[in-house]
């Protein structure tokens, strides 16, 4: 059933929590289950997205402007399919099953890069493919999240979502080691192992997932009946005339616009200091880390001081590890110093922000918010890595790095007193 209803009755269920004594094992099955599914998804993932912009400007010796455009579309190619997939999951109140056609999708693309050989066009368009799966999937599964979770627990039940999500993260660049040091430069192993434990992983939602129970009213704040209006294309856009949710879009998007994606911040990190290319992919695995460590403690500092401490806390610590990156002399202690910093930035924003969302959404649009949310924010990151690259092809990297330090440093001062005024804590 969804538990979360309107923005004025979660705020004053909010009001209850300090005497709460919720446990992050106290969330839902659901929640756990589609964790599972996350965690093999990106095991699969991540196998072959740690070694790919190292085999792109090394072995297949493409530009850093190439390997920027390849990782905005990895980063934003979401975007294509986000929204649609959002108001059918919405629409027909199957989220479970649009979800599982992305993760479905993605397990295909893992076959496709066997035959996609070196061809940056090949390569390209199997990437594009696997993260519209990607894109189809997150709004779905997020909103079950948000559906099987007590309001006052939204931020801890998307933390242990993304603990274990991020635990196939960490895992998933670990394997491809192992697999390459086994067999050393046989890539198509990879992309078999990657394929079989995608498919275990759509296994899960498929067989074991059910969909939220379906709800024809929500409740209003004085505790009468609201019928829901049809979800259709003039209610998304109605969505963003709502305050709360429009100023949400707006500091998210701006917020991706000036964040290094990680894969060109470790490719600065490497030519800052000598990484050899065999324990390149560790860089994914210490960001996952620290991101699967401390996102359920996120989640809890959250539901219990408020989300938007929490969330440009994270920030922070983000243009903490850009400082470190570009000041300090770079070694393995000071390398996993913002390494460490990384992996907390995303713990205290990535599910916080989308518990965020959550609040102020309407139960029976909440899929379709979240998708344009992620929307926005996907095409700030595809334009900012985009942008990245031709920086760095004209300035250099570490200049480019002080121009999205400057940037993001100037955005947090402006979204923080605009959040204030707009949303309540």
């Amino acid at each position: 059933m969804y538990q979360a209803e309107t923005p004025a009755d979660l705020l004053k269920k909010k009001r209850k929590l300090p005497g709460s004594r919720s446990s992050w094992t106290r969330v839902a099955s659901t929640v756990f289950l589609l964790g599972t599914t996350s965690l093999l998804t990106d095991i699969s993932s991540e196998m072959v997205s740690a070694m790919l912009p190292l085999y792109l400007l090394v072995a297949l010796r493409f530009s850093p402007f190439q390997v920027g455009v390849m990782d905005g579309l990895y980063q934003g190619a979401t975007v294509l399919v986000r929204v649609m997939s959002g108001l059918v999951a919405d629409r027909w109140r199957r989220p479970k099953q649009v979800a599982a056609v992305g993760y479905g999708l993605s397990a295909v693309c893992k076959l496709g890069l066997l035959i996609a050989s070196s061809s940056w066009t090949a390569i390209a368009g199997v990437m594009l493919l696997d993260r519209v799966g990607k894109g189809i999937r997150t709004a779905p599964r997020d909103a079950m999240i948000a559906a099987s979770s007590q309001p006052e627990q939204l931020a801890t039940a998307f933390g242990v979502h993304r603990a274990m999500d991020t635990a196939g993260a960490m895992i998933g660049p670990l394997l491809a080691v192992a697999i390459l040091s086994i067999a050393p430069e046989q890539y198509d192993a990879i992309f078999v192992v990657s394929f079989c434990v995608a498919l275990i992983g759509l296994a899960v939602i498929v067989l074991f997932v059910d969909n939220p129970a379906d709800r024809a009213v929500d409740e209003s704040e004085d505790g009468s009946s609201v019928s829901q209006a049809a979800v259709s294309l003039r209610s998304m856009i109605a969505l963003l005339w709502q305050a709360e949710f429009r100023t949400l879009i707006i500091v998210g998007s701006a917020l991706a616009l000036v964040t290094v994606s990680d894969s060109l911040l470790y490719l600065v990190l490497r030519q800052r200091m000598t990484i050899p290319n065999g324990l390149f992919p560790l860089l994914y695995v210490v960001t996952a880390l620290m991101f699967m460590i401390f996102a359920i403690p996120a989640g809890w500092l959250a539901d219990r001081i408020g989300h938007k401490p929490v969330f440009f806390l994270g920030y922070g610590l983000l243009a903490g590890a850009y400082g470190i990156l570009l000041v300090l002399q770079m070694n393995y202690l000071t390398a996993v110093l913002m390494l460490i910093l990384l992996g907390s930035y995303y713990a205290a924003t990535d599910g916080v922000f989308m518990a965020m969302a959550s609040r102020v959404l309407p139960t029976h649009l909440r899929t379709t918010g979240l998708a344009l949310l992620t929307t926005g924010t996907g095409l700030a990151r595809l334009l900012a890595s985009t942008l990245y690259g031709i920086v760095w092809s004209w300035f250099g990297a570490e200049r480019a790095l002080m121009i999205f330090i400057g940037g993001l440093v100037a955005v947090l001062l402006l979204a923080w007193p605009t959040v204030q005024r707009v949303l309540e804590n």
